[in-house]
């Protein structure tokens, strides 16, 4: 793999790190600026919605510049958003500072995706953008717990500094390591359009929505869940969080080898033992080990769809794919916030705590069948393709027998 997808990784880190670390330092920036924990919320909305709007804007901004050159502009906005977060001087400006970094969210990994497969061989592209996304899950891993950690004790404000830090890393990373690659010859913004006229693209957006949606369902509510099903600490909340990043780490690189030998069949797998998983996790919440392992099984099968989801979109967008691969990216946050608010209308409802699992898993399964119906018609149509080509031959061939009875 070049090193240029290492430029590429940590830019995703940084941006990993400071997309979650706000859901550990709410309390402490919520007391600084005198706001209620509901009111501190909005940073996470806010970001949620700055990725799904900022995916698209920033990628048709970006058309008429080299990719390269995008991505450094992107990490340059990331930086400006977490100093702006790092020194705001009201909450008001710290919302500011979160929307700003959140332009930058979708369209680098949308932009980085089509960059990374461009890196390798075409038996590669999946494996490519699942080393650029490991950045991304490391930051679970070790930025989320880290930033938190920084933040508890040296104050948040330190931790959107060191981001803004990591922010530089990737900007100057991507400055000498990711080859100068010009834009295609000849697209256009119509042209980045025109993928959205094809079913196949919408369909693997629709999955990306479904199944990661699946995963937010049951990890957006996992704090009650442990503390008041399965018995768990509230300290013991974090390390719960830190082997659902493992699991996502390890699911991550899986699912891009796999998905390089055969992507649906691997789409079918992750997101089938996805929706059983999480089923079943309303019974593993009851006892502290098997919750521990569903959690850490969720992050590993959730995470397995990314790589072959975000290729699918790059395959079926051939030719143009730098828009729909961004937005695309959109589609996760999109799944997060639809699930993390069915979730909260089960358990409202009385439903308990664990009832979140049935909508991820039901969200998942509605996954697995687009997929199949996604694949059924690649076959519909690949079978009228073969029998247009060969009626195309056997019309030629009639044609030439009677030119040559014309001729006799």
């Amino acid at each position: 793999m070049p090193l240029a997808l290492l430029a590429l990784a940590i830019g995703a880190f940084g941006i990993g790190t400071t997309e979650f670390v706000i859901m550990g330092l709410l309390p402490e920036v919520a007391d600084d600026f005198g706001v209620s924990i509901p009111t501190a919320g909005f940073l996470v909305t806010g970001y949620a919605l700055g990725v799904m709007f900022g995916a698209p804007l920033m990628t048709v901004l970006g058309t008429k510049v080299s990719r390269k050159r995008m991505l450094m502009l992107l990490m340059g906005l990331f930086i400006v958003g977490n100093l702006l977060s790092a020194v705001a001087p009201s909450f008001a400006v710290m919302l500011l500072g979160r929307v700003v970094a959140s332009l930058a969210h979708g369209a680098f990994f949308g932009i980085g995706s089509v960059v990374a497969a461009d890196l390798v061989a075409p038996e590669k592209k999946a494996g490519a953008i699942a080393m650029m996304f490991t950045g991304l899950t490391v930051a679970n891993v070790v930025g989320v717990p880290l930033g938190t950690l920084v933040g508890q004790n040296l104050g948040w404000r330190v931790t959107f500094a060191v981001v803004a830090v990591l922010g530089v890393a990737g900007l100057v990373g991507i400055a000498k390591l990711v080859p100068d690659m010009p834009r295609a010859e000849g697209v256009r913004l119509r042209h980045e359009l025109a993928a959205f006229k094809n079913v196949q693209v919408l369909l693997a957006m629709a999955m990306t929505v479904l199944g990661f949606g699946g995963v937010f369902a049951a990890i957006t509510y996992i704090a009650p869940m442990m503390t008041h099903v399965a018995g768990f600490a509230d300290g013991s909340v974090t390390w719960l969080l830190v082997l659902f990043g493992l699991g996502m780490v390890g699911g991550n690189l899986v699912g891009g080898k796999y998905a390089d030998r055969a992507l649906m069949p691997m789409l079918y797998v992750s997101l089938g033992a996805l929706a059983i998983v999480l089923a079943l996790f309303t019974l593993t919440a009851h006892n502290k080990v098997l919750a521990a392992l569903t959690v850490a099984l969720i992050g590993a099968l959730g995470f397995a769809t990314v790589p072959p989801l975000q290729k699918r979109v790059l395959d079926q967008a051939h030719g143009a794919p730098t828009l729909a691969s961004a937005v695309n990216i959109g589609a996760f946050n999109l799944g997060n916030a639809l699930s993390a608010w069915l979730g909260g209308l089960v358990i409202a409802a009385g439903l308990g705590y664990t009832a979140p699992n049935w909508v991820g898993a039901a969200l998942a399964a509605g996954a697995l069948l687009l997929a199949l119906v996604s694949a059924a018609l690649e076959r519909r149509a690949g079978t009228a393709g073969t029998a247009g080509a060969a009626g195309a031959v056997v019309a030629g061939g009639a044609i030439a027998e009677r030119q040559a009875a014309v001729r006799r």
